[in-house]
């Protein structure tokens, strides 16, 4: 679905991310996965390589909240093959901190990695997809941009700024036949999620109607989805992948 086609993948190297990547390379792309240290990154590069020596993945460790390492190590992925085709803004940190009890500097770093990093990454980006005429930029919301949380209010904050991010992106860049959409995930079993205990896990499964929690895997086809010739006229979006949690 994607052959030949070039994606960078921040936040790439676990979790939902690193989902991504590989759901891209199992389907013809060639991916640059950004993480946030080197170790992380050269982890998930080596994994991948050993599952399938063949793909062409390569890594690097920008600071997301640094504007000019952001734009020299997408100009890096342009240099190296020629266009970028896909964006996708994964990268972020939850929050759960109640209202009285943030530090200085602690809401401003949320909201730092989850919108700011995307601004970072998107303007350079804009840029090379304007010049080639066409790309595709998917963003990860979540679930509490719809409903919010009780506590850790940084969080959903950021998360309804992605929503409106991605839909004036979406409506600017259309005439430039640049598409940007969203994908909202419920709860899905990342690292931090499996960890819970069983008394936690239960309750939440008996919300979803689906009675499961999400699988990255359930997350990343919804981005192939997106990234695809399939959702051409698909821009705007913010996608919500959450077993009818919310609905």
């Amino acid at each position: 679905m994607l052959k030949d086609k070039v994606a960078v993948v921040t936040g790439g190297t676990r979790g939902i991310g690193y989902a991504i990547v590989k759901k891209y390379l199992e389907n013809g792309a060639k991916v640059v996965l950004f993480g946030s240290r080197q170790e992380t990154v050269d982890k998930a590069l080596a994994s991948l390589k050993e599952e399938n020596p063949d793909w062409v993945v390569d890594g690097a460790c920008p600071n997301l909240k640094d504007e000019a390492e952001v734009e020299a190590a997408i100009n890096a992925v342009k240099e190296k093959f020629g266009k970028i085709d896909i964006l996708v803004n994964n990268a972020g940190v939850s929050d759960s901190t109640k209202m009285g009890d943030y530090q200085p500097g602690q809401f401003a770093k949320v909201i730092d990695l989850n919108v700011t990093a995307i601004y970072n990454a998107v303007q350079p980006a804009v840029k090379l997809m304007k010049e080639q005429g066409y790309g595709c930029i998917i963003n990860t919301s979540s679930m509490v941009s719809k409903v919010g949380q009780p506590g850790g209010a940084a969080y959903p904050a950021s998360k309804f700024a992605v929503n409106g991010l991605t839909v004036s992106l979406a409506r600017e860049l259309g005439p430039f036949h640049i598409r940007v959409n969203a994908v909202a995930p419920g709860i899905t079993k990342t690292d931090m999620v499996a960890a819970l205990p069983d008394q936690m896990i239960q309750p939440m499964i008996n919300a979803i109607p689906l009675r499961r929690i999400g699988e990255p895997e359930d997350v990343a086809n919804c981005f192939l989805f997106l990234a695809s010739d399939l959702a051409d006229y698909v821009t705007g979006d913010v996608l919500h992948v959450d077993g009818a949690m919310l609905s």
